[in-house]
């Protein structure tokens, strides 16, 4: 896993093969050729799994992200994405925009590796933690493809957003950790923080055997040593943001700082998760924050 690199041509001609239609446009400033799919798509046209895939199931697994003569200094970044109810916009945007985000972010970070995962709500749904394996080529696109979108979420108001931070700190290795690099971890959900993971269900899904809940205080110090975590609340019309606006900032506030939690729309989302790899990998940020257009 993790071998090649993205590149515009293999990302169209994945396109093609699962039958999705892409628009290209010129980039004013670079002159630069970006691929998009359409913006018909919605999260069930793109998310149509209704099932956890064995190849994202997290029971017993642990990914690997190693360095190699192709990638010798390897950056591994985990982008959970809430898939709740509330959230099918925010998911649809990634997925479409995936191309833009990873051709801007390779030509900054040329060792990136990517984790897709899918969260949802360890108390309430059939897969709460869909994980992928590292990758740094088009099957990025092919894993991201395989998440199922459940669409679920209960009413506790809040979903298992630290489940990355877990998995991350106790279902990886990472090389980079034998260079004192941390990876990188990026959630992106409607609600506020949780405070704990229940261990039933975790223990269930992920195979490990849990004596206690894990409390999200004692999981960020644990998982901190590792990566850098950041939050991405997204306010836009189609989450329940602006119903949890107050305990979103709250809860995140006592552990994340401003650097770390931010509250983005769909028309910052992309150039906001380059912006935060770029920077974290010790790179320029991108040059513009909107994704109004194809600039970054």
């Amino acid at each position: 896993m993790g071998c090649g690199s993205w590149s515009e041509s293999s990302y169209r001609d994945y396109s093609a093969s699962v039958g999705r239609a892409v628009h290209t446009e010129v980039d004013k400033d670079t002159g630069a050729t970006v691929t998009s799919l359409s913006d018909s798509y919605t999260a069930q046209n793109l998310f149509s799994s209704r099932r956890l895939d064995r190849a994202l199931n997290p029971k017993n697994v642990m990914r690997e992200c190693c360095d190699t003569e192709e990638h010798p200094t390897t950056v591994p970044v985990i982008l959970a994405l809430d898939v709740t109810g509330s959230m099918g916009s925010t998911a649809a945007k990634v997925a479409k925009r995936l191309n833009p985000i990873m051709t801007s972010l390779f030509d900054k970070v040329p060792h990136v590796e990517f984790m897709v995962m899918g969260i949802g709500d360890l108390a309430y749904d059939e897969a709460p933690i869909q994980i992928s394996q590292f990758e740094s080529d088009v099957r990025i696109a092919e894993q991201l493809d395989k998440i199922s979108f459940e669409g679920g979420g209960g009413g506790n108001n809040y979903e298992s957003y630290t489940a990355a931070w877990y998995m991350g700190a106790r279902h990886t290795k990472l090389d980079c950790w034998n260079r004192g690099a941390k990876g990188i971890i990026i959630t992106l959900g409607d609600e506020p923080l949780n405070p704990y993971l229940p261990k039933f269900p975790l223990s269930l899904v992920t195979g490990d055997n849990l004596q206690a809940d894990v409390e999200t205080d004692a999981l960020y110090e644990e998982a901190k040593e590792k990566f850098d975590i950041y939050h991405l609340a997204v306010n836009d019309r189609g989450t329940s943001y602006r119903w949890h606006s107050p305990g979103i900032a709250s809860s995140f506030g006592k552990i994340l700082d401003e650097d770390h939690f931010k509250v983005v729309t769909l028309d910052n989302l992309a150039s906001t998760i380059v912006d935060i790899v770029a920077r974290a990998a010790g790179e320029s940020p991108a040059t513009t924050t909107s994704d109004s257009g194809i600039s970054w």
